[in-house]
C-alpha cells in the first residue's frame, strides 16, 4: 500500500478494499486545557454546545474525502485513483487537554509491530535539525470496551514512551486552571502579553506549583473553552519534563527538543517512508507510530491487550516558550496500520489468565494481583469492570464457576 502526505495539515492514504475504515470515524470527547488556539481549532461560535464542538472536531480528524486522480493537487504522485484526506487538526491547549476518538472497528495488537499512527504537526528545525524543532509531545492512552456499551468508560492504559521512566517524569500529576474574567484583559500591542491571565495550581514536585497561562498579542479571543461549565478545569496524568530552550537572550529563538519515541506531535511523522515536515532528518529519527504492546496500567505494570477500542491523546507538557506561547499538542487524525487484522478470539468473561476457560486458576490469578505477588494479569483481573481489582472480582469469578450468573 502506498501512502503520501499532501501538506502540513492533510494526511493522505491510498484506499484499498479494506473491510474496515483505516481512519478515525468517531470522536467521543474533547476538552482542551486553556491555550492560545482554544476556540479557534476548532472554531467556537457564540451559543455552540459541546455536541457542536465535537462535530467540528470530527470534521478535522475523521472521515474521508474521495478524490479522482485528475483532481489531485499539483505535485502529488500516486499510482491509484482514490485517496483519503483528513481535513486538519485540533489543538489540545496547555497541559492535560485531551481528545478521545475511535475507529469503526477494534485496533488489533499485532505483536511486535506498530499498530497505529497518530498525526501531529511537529516540524524539524532548519538551524538545528538533529536536536528538534517544534515538538509538543502528547501522551497516548488506550482502552478496551470491556463492558461492551460502546462508550469509553472502561479502564485506560498509557502507552509508555521513551520518557516514561525518566527521573523528571511525574506520574499522577494534577493541575487546576481557574477561569479568568476576560473583560479585564483587553487588546494588546505587538509582542505584548497579559502575564497573569489564566491562573493554575498543581501538585508539581518541582519548585513551581502555580503559575499563569499568558495571553499574547497574536490571539485576542478567550483562551478558556467557552462551551464548558464551571469556573475551574482539573486534569490528571503523566507530566513530561520541559523540552524547550531559548538560544538567544534577546531574539526569543525558541527550540523544542525531540523526545525519543512514543508521543504524538513530538517528531515529524513517518508514514511508510514519507517524511512529513522533515528534510534532512534520518528515518530512525521520525515518529514511526504506536504499539499497543507499550500499554501499562496505573502503577506502570505491563498490560496485555489483544485489541483496543478507544484512544485518548492528551498534552503532557506544562511549558511556556516566550512569544510562541504555551506548548500545545496538536492532533491531525490517525490511522490503523493494519485495519484488516483479526484479533484472537474475544476473552471469556472471568478468564483472567487467558487460557480460554474459567477455572479456580483465575481466582488464584486475582489473588496474586491483590496481594502483589504477580501482576501479570493485572489488566484482566478487574472482572466486574469497576476500575479496581478487589475481592468483588473473586466473587464474580466464583459466581461464574457456580453458574450463579451467565
Amino acid at each position: 500500500m502506498k501512502h503520501i502526505i499532501l501538506s502540513l495539515l492533510a494526511v493522505v492514504a491510498v484506499v484499498t478494499q479494506a473491510q474496515n475504515m483505516p481512519f478515525v470515524t468517531k470522536v467521543y470527547d474533547f476538552l482542551p486545557a486553556p491555550g492560545q488556539f482554544v476556540n479557534m481549532s476548532p472554531k467556537f461560535n457564540d451559543g455552540d454546545t459541546k455536541d457542536v464542538i465535537l462535530e467540528r472536531v470530527a470534521e478535522k480528524i475523521c472521515g474521508k474525502i474521495e478524490i479522482e486522480e485528475n483532481e489531485l493537487p499539483d505535485g502529488t504522485i500516486v499510482n491509484d485513483t482514490i485517496i483519503t484526506v483528513s481535513a486538519g487538526y485540533v489543538s489540545l491547549g496547555s497541559y492535560g487537554g485531551y481528545v478521545v476518538f475511535g475507529f469503526d472497528h477494534p485496533v488489533v495488537n499485532v505483536k511486535g509491530e506498530y499498530d497505529m499512527q497518530i498525526f501531529g504537526n511537529a516540524t524539524q528545525s532548519d538551524q538545528r535539525p538533529v536536536l528538534g524543532g517544534s515538538s509538543e509531545p502528547g501522551i497516548v492512552m488506550v482502552s478496551r470496551d470491556v463492558n461492551g456499551n460502546g462508550v469509553p468508560d472502561d479502564p485506560w492504559y498509557e502507552l509508555a514512551g521513551s520518557e516514561y521512566n525518566h527521573p523528571k517524569t511525574q506520574k499522577h500529576f494534577t493541575i487546576t486552571y481557574y477561569k479568568p474574567d476576560d473583560s479585564q484583559f483587553g487588546p494588546l500591542g505587538p509582542m505584548q502579553y497579559h502575564d497573569q491571565y489564566i491562573r493554575w495550581t498543581s501538585n508539581s514536585v518541582d519548585s513551581i506549583q502555580e503559575g499563569y497561562i499568558r495571553k499574547n498579542s497574536f490571539h485576542a479571543q478567550s483562551y478558556w473553552p467557552q462551551w464548558t461549565e464551571g469556573n475551574t478545569l482539573t486534569f490528571e496524568g503523566t507530566k513530561l519534563r520541559c523540552n524547550a530552550q531559548n538560544f538567544s537572550a534577546t531574539a526569543n529563538d525558541w527550540h523544542q527538543y525531540f523526545f525519543g519515541w512514543g508521543y504524538v506531535d513530538n517528531r515529524p511523522d513517518d508514514w511508510y517512508g514519507y517524511k512529513q515536515n522533515a528534510t534532512n532528518i534520518a528515518p530512525e529519527e521520525l515518529n514511526k507510530g504506536f504499539k499497543i504492546d507499550w500499554a501499562v496500567d496505573d502503577e506502570g505494570n505491563p498490560v496485555e491487550l489483544k485489541q483496543i477500542d478507544f484512544v485518548k491523546v492528551y498534552n503532557a507538557m506544562l511549558q511556556d516558550c516566550g512569544w510562541l506561547g504555551e506548548t500545545s499538542t496538536e492532533v491531525a487524525g490517525a490511522i490503523d496500520l493494519h485495519s484488516d487484522a483479526v484479533a484472537e478470539p474475544d476473552d471469556v468473561v472471568g478468564d483472567v489468565n487467558g487460557d480460554g476457560f474459567v477455572t479456580s486458576a483465575d481466582v488464584t490469578a486475582i489473588y496474586d494481583v491483590l496481594l502483589g505477588i504477580d501482576n501479570t494479569f493485572a489488566g484482566t483481573a478487574d472482572v466486574n469492570c469497576d476500575g479496581f481489582v478487589t475481592s468483588a472480582d473473586v466473587t464474580a469469578v466464583y459466581d461464574l464457576l457456580l453458574g450463579t450468573v451467565n
